[in-house]
């Protein structure tokens, strides 16, 4: 201050310096509101609006059509619970293709190297169930690059198998794979230290030498599924199968060879069968997925957390509590 009491110019620029500063605080503040308060609106309405689809059914996965039609369903990837192929899945598809008044035949359209014996089976005994329930509408499969293994089991409890002639079809058998380390273990001087309760319960342990008897239990293991596999094919395909020594040895054949051997019946696509076999030229395809809201969910959801993450970092890198080096 002056002798005269007048603010300096020193004191005076001080001044206007700090009040800027409030200011400009006070609009940051009120800008963060603003965005806190418009993210959270935007959420309140995407979850009424969720809420609504969900109440009105809209947007459903299940088909609603009129016309006649034939229903596809892809049975394509590896068969395991929860995985690419599973029995949930195919048998919600099987539903709603049956329950469509417009599915005149069903074509299963196949590209599996196989996977789970047991999602297999349930998949199969469930086609076996739905074509009691619906003798009028025939189940065709139609095999793509690969019909191995478990997909073999599902392919052959429909009506017929169609396949390209360069098709890879077979593969009837059951395996039980893993590794052994004891040579290992001995070189490195690694000691196993293994306690059990339960004369079996180290079965086929890697870390330990080979014990014939868990050999044999494995492998009369093998031979019940494989034989539960056989009486299945032999079953879905009758007759036509043609059996020699190595039908049932895991081996595999092109599309056009397993005509000849029964496991298939004839050459044709997708398209071929649904024109010249159900003749229904018009496809639908039925192969179950999660409908438009659950889609809509989860990617809101998703949204919704990278948004609230980016907000909450931007609010602590300009209050100085987190820095970016």
């Amino acid at each position: 201050m002056s002798e005269n009491n007048q603010p300096t110019s020193a004191e005076t620029q001080w001044q206007r310096d700090t009040i800027e500063k409030l200011a400009t605080a006070g609009l940051k503040e009120q800008v963060t509101a603003r965005r806190w308060s418009t993210l959270f609106k935007a959420l309140f309405l995407a979850y009424l609006f969720l809420i609504l689809l969900f109440a009105t059914g809209a947007f459903s996965s299940s088909k609603k059509l009129s016309t006649t039609h034939t229903a596809v369903i892809d049975i394509s990837g590896v068969i395991e619970a929860g995985g690419e192929v599973n029995a949930e899945a195919v048998m919600n598809s099987l539903h709603d293709a049956y329950d469509n008044k417009g599915t005149k035949g069903i074509i299963l359209r196949i590209n599996s190297p196989g996977g789970s014996p047991v999602q297999a089976g349930i998949i199969n005994d469930e086609i076996k169930r739905q074509k009691k329930l619906h003798p009028k509408i025939p189940v065709y499969a139609v095999v793509e690059d690969i019909c191995a293994s478990g997909g073999y089991y599902i392919a052959v409890a429909a009506d017929k198998i169609y396949v390209d002639k360069a098709s890879i079809v077979g593969s009837i058998g059951v395996l039980m794979d893993g590794y052994g380390f004891t040579e290992i273990m001995k070189k490195v001087g690694v000691e196993r230290r293994l306690l059990t309760a339960g004369d079996n319960k180290a079965m086929l342990d890697p870390f330990s030498p080979v014990n014939p008897k868990h050999v044999a239990l494995a492998q009369a293991m093998l031979d019940e599924i494989h034989q539960q596999f056989i009486t299945v094919v032999r079953e879905g395909r009758g007759s036509r199968l043609k059996e020699n020594s190595e039908t049932f040895s895991g081996l595999f054949w092109s599309g056009e060879q397993s005509i000849k051997l029964g496991l298939a019946d004839a050459l044709g696509s997708t398209d071929y069968v649904a024109r010249e076999v159900i003749k229904q030229e018009d496809i639908v395809d039925f192969t179950y997925q999660d409908d438009f809201a659950s889609r809509i969910a989860k990617r809101i959801g998703a949204s919704a957390s990278a948004a609230i993450g980016e907000t909450l970092a931007k609010q602590l890198i300009s209050s100085g509590q987190v820095k970016l080096h």
